[in-house]
């Protein structure tokens, strides 16, 4: 028997593929939200807070459910990208990736948004009386004083990415070689006769992949520490 069958090579791709994707097209926004919430007060710093958080605490159904109703081929949104743009969301692995990126933004905002506010102020203030301006001070001081939190919320962003299931099979459905992820077909493993040997091994590729990735960022995040400590 293969280490892998051609039903997990092709599940495994498609969760890298959209996990991938998913982190490295919320990741720039993420780094904004952080710094918001770290550096700046505002009226409705509290409500905008709260909406960045939801994810967290909502069912990942909801979350499908909302983005089909507003990027569906009939939404809102989703119509104006299809009529001017060719572009669809909804059952594509693109849409797949966007439900995944939902779910995992808090954990990355957050992990993100501790490490800014850890950060030695002074430092930043001492590069901006030499001469460097807030968009220099922030890529050449800040960022990489931040790297740890920054590949923390990467590798969480990733490996939530990765499990996620309810908002994906609502939002983009079950459709094998499309959208058909890791989690997805497991869930349809469990649903067919003698699939329990399947099912099985997907579960152990799932658990693999995902504690590959917490150690990475663990291993990864010591060592910029370290760095940055000589």
């Amino acid at each position: 028997m293969p280490i892998l069958t051609p039903l997990e090579i092709e599940a495994l791709h498609l969760s890298l593929l959209v996990s991938g994707w998913a982190v490295a097209g919320s990741l720039p926004l993420g780094i904004l939200c952080a710094w918001v919430l770290a550096r700046l007060d505002f009226p409705g710093k509290t409500l905008v807070d709260g909406i960045i958080h939801l994810p967290l605490v909502l069912p990942p159904v909801v979350v499908g459910y909302f983005l089909l109703v507003v990027l569906g081929r009939k939404g809102p949104i989703g119509s104006l990208l299809h009529d001017w743009f060719g572009i669809t969301l909804g059952f594509t692995w693109k849409g797949a990736a966007i439900a995944s990126a939902v779910i995992a933004f808090p954990l990355m905002v957050r992990a993100i948004r501790l490490s800014l506010e850890g950060v030695d102020r002074g430092l930043e203030q001492a590069a901006r009386t030499l001469g460097c301006g807030p968009v220099r001070t922030f890529f050449t001081v800040t960022l990489p004083l931040v790297a740890p939190g920054l590949l923390t919320g990467t590798i969480l962003g990733f490996a939530r990415s990765l499990s996620e299931f309810g908002a994906t099979i609502t939002f983009v459905s079950n459709i094998p070689g499309e959208t058909r992820t890791l989690p997805i077909a497991l869930y349809a493993l469990t649903q067919a006769p003698g699939g329990d040997e399947a099912a099985l091994r997907l579960c152990a590729i799932s658990v693999t992949v995902a504690f590959a990735a917490l150690l990475a960022a663990e291993i990864l995040a010591r060592r910029v520490q370290a760095r940055l400590r000589g």
